[in-house]
């Protein structure tokens, strides 16, 4: 398996390193992709050279999108390149995994119509404007697409990542 994280700077540092390194520990191949080839740097001062940028991307190598919350999500929705592959993964039916503002992205690329989806709670009317079904959920998956509330919610975010991604099965609630 193949995944993809959108960065720019600005991420939410946990967003984006914690899911990394678990899909990493899993074996799964991650790219970094940036709008330019040179390091981001997230809100706490953590800084990650990306292994692309985006405008090399081809979203067809890959299984999996990650967009990680933060201001970045804002930089990367201003970026068409940015957008034009977060739409191709969802209309491909490829798997999303977008945390907090991370739905800003999704939004911009036209993709949560009709969606079952939690984000951060300061963009939720925005992602009600989109059409999206917003639930105040630490973690929702709704088909291929995977969006989390935020850092606080991160360890139910990357357990429902690992199913999404067929490393672990879905707890069963009573």
């Amino acid at each position: 398996m193949k995944a993809l994280i959108l960065a720019a700077n600005g991420f939410e540092d946990l967003t984006l390193f914690v899911p990394w390194l678990r899909l990493k520990e899993e074996d799964v191949e991650v790219t970094i992709a940036s709008p330019f080839l040179h390091a981001v740097t997230g809100q706490h001062g953590y800084a990650i050279e990306p292994d692309t940028a985006i405008h090399e991307v081809n979203p067809d190598e890959f299984d999996l999108l990650v967009i990680p919350d933060g201001p970045a999500a804002e930089r990367l929705r201003l970026r068409e390149e940015a957008v034009d592959v977060a739409r191709t993964f969802i209309e491909d039916g490829r798997k999303v995994a977008a945390v907090g503002h991370g739905a800003q992205l999704l939004i911009s690329a036209g993709a949560l119509d009709g969606r079952r989806v939690t984000c951060a709670p300061g963009i939720r009317d925005d992602v009600r404007g989109a059409g999206a079904v917003y639930s105040d959920e630490a973690a929702i998956t709704d088909g291929p697409l995977l969006t989390g509330r935020g850092p606080d919610d991160l360890t139910a975010f990357v357990h429902a990542l690992m199913v999404l991604v067929g490393v672990k099965k879905a707890r069963v609630r009573a």
